[in-house]
This record gives structure tokens, C-alpha cells and sequence, in this order.
């Protein structure tokens, strides 16, 4: 039992490993088996089909990011806290799984339409329509300045993600190794929402 387990394992991470850097368009399941370092019998023995595969690296990553973003979404606090809030578990999430933006932005630009339907089919996906209409009743009200929630998300989504997936170029332009790119990134939560919350300033 512990040997099958070890080997679902390794194939998961093996698939992880291609699908990042080929997409689901460009992975083959030889290339998997490869990297895996088993036969494709034995491939095919476990999962039928790359597809599979990837629903399966794609569901483990996303949900582990967005699980605790819908929650905070629809909490009751005020809308500042909340952004904070947002911003601090975005950024852990993916510092968690770094791979997922580029591993969702090559599924993006290969093929679109599937991976629209994927992200919003997904039963961690955040419910952000009421948080949206949160934002606009706040640019009302006065609490924040009155900006399209939409600008809002692009900006919070951009700000967080750039780091990790520009991350080879932060750190040879800058010449730091992976313990000073990880402090980078623990000062970025406080200086997003910083960034965030001047410009949303009434």
C-alpha cells in the first residue's frame, strides 16, 4: 500500500513538472512516465489519461489558494480589514504552490475558453459578486473611493502574482537567493495592501 502511494506520488509531482513547463496541450504521458521514472504500462496502470492528470494537479493547487480567499470574501468585516485580509492569504497561497500562475497562464493563453470554464466551475472558486457590490456600496458611501471593483481585483491579482512569476528575472536583477526572495515577498503583503488602500483612499 505504502509502495502505491509513494508511486501516485511521484506521478502527481512528475505531472506537476510538465504541465508547468508544456501546458496540458503540449504534455505527453511519455513525457510524464519519463520524469517519473516508470513505464508508461505503469502510467496508464494508475491514470487513464493526461487529462485526468491535470484536473487533478490543477484542483490540488487552485483549491489550496482560493479555499480561504472565499471565506474571507464573504466575512463580516469592514472592507479595509477585508482587503488585508485578501492580500495576506493570496500571496501565502501561492508562495505555497509558486507555480500556479504561470501553470494557469499557459492553460490561458493555449486554450481559453476551457480554462474559463475550469476556474469557474470550481466548488472553492470565491463567491466575489457580493464582495464586488461591496465595493461599489463603499465608493457610495464614502468609506473607500469610488472605483470599479473590477479595476480593484486586476490590481490586487497583478500586484500579487508579478513577484512569482517574474521570479528568475527579480532575482538575478537583483541578486538574491531564495531566502531573500521569500523575505521579498513577506514585506510584499504589507506593502500591496498599503499600495491598495492609499489609492482606494476617499
Amino acid at each position: 500500500m505504502a509502495q502505491e502511494k509513494n508511486t501516485e506520488e511521484l506521478i502527481i509531482e512528475a505531472a506537476r513538472k510538465i504541465f508547468v513547463k508544456r501546458g496540458l496541450a503540449g504534455a505527453r504521458m511519455q513525457d510524464i512516465a519519463d520524469e517519473a521514472g516508470i513505464n508508461k504500462a505503469m502510467l496508464h496502470y494508475y491514470y487513464r489519461s493526461k487529462e485526468k492528470l491535470f484536473e487533478i494537479v490543477f484542483n490540488e493547487a487552485f483549491s489550496s489558494v482560493v479555499s480561504a480567499l472565499g471565506q474571507i470574501l464573504e466575512g463580516q468585516m469592514p472592507i479595509e480589514d477585508k482587503i488585508r485580509k485578501v492580500i495576506d492569504n493570496y500571496i501565502n497561497g501561492i508562495a505555497e504552490v509558486p507555480y500556479l500562475p504561470i501553470f494557469i497562464l499557459n492553460e490561458i493563453n493555449q486554450q481559453p475558453e476551457i480554462m474559463v470554464k475550469r476556474l469557474s466551475s470550481q466548488a472553492a472558486f470565491p463567491s466575489i459578486l457580493a464582495f464586488m457590490k461591496e465595493v461599489i456600496e463603499a465608493g457610495k458611501n464614502g468609506t473607500i473611493k469610488n472605483v470599479s471593483p473590477i479595476q480593484l481585483f486586476l490590481n490586487i491579482i497583478s500586484l500579487c502574482i508579478f513577484p512569482f512569476v517574474a521570479r528568475p528575472l527579480v532575482q538575478g536583477i537583483f541578486q538574491q537567493d531564495n531566502i531573500q526572495f521569500d523575505l521579498l515577498i513577506q514585506e510584499r503583503k504589507q506593502m500591496v495592501a498599503d499600495v491598495i488602500l492609499a489609492w482606494l483612499k476617499p
